[in-house]
């Protein structure tokens, strides 16, 4: 059961568009920060350290496929770098609340990112209706 969902898992992510791909990443991000807050009240460090990294690897991801050449990236550039350092800092405090901050960002990210693909879907298929 495990290899079929790896299997469906990898098939998930061969087949997604790119801005379906930046939506995993800020989903995985959630997932991390989400763990590594309660890896944080179980006093459980090694834990909450290895998730804090796999969030600010995924953050760098982001940062790394910004196009510099669109106006909008200027913007989301600073706000990345932000989160990525609140995150070095939570990680450094053992701070659940600067987690709950960094999630609340990730979490717009995601949810203005998912209202893109879905006005994107709706504008491809009005035009594929009138042809």
């Amino acid at each position: 059961m495990n290899k079929a969902y790896q299997t469906y898992q990898n098939n998930a992510v061969n087949t997604a568009s790119g801005g379906e791909l930046t939506l995993m990443l800020y989903n995985g991000c959630m997932k991390f920060i989400k763990q590594a807050i309660r890896d944080m009240s179980a006093k459980n460090y090694e834990a909450k350290n290895t998730n804090i990294q796999k969030a600010q690897n995924i953050i760098q991801e982001l940062m790394i496929t910004l196009d510099p050449k669109v106006e909008i990236s200027n913007q989301i550039m600073p706000l990345y770098d932000y989160i990525h350092f609140r995150l070095k800092e939570a990680n450094v405090q053992n701070d659940p609340v600067i987690l709950e901050e960094v999630l609340g960002f990730v979490t717009e990210f995601r949810d203005t990112w998912k209202q893109v693909i879905l006005k994107t879907r709706q504008q491809q298929y009005d035009q594929g209706a009138r042809v």
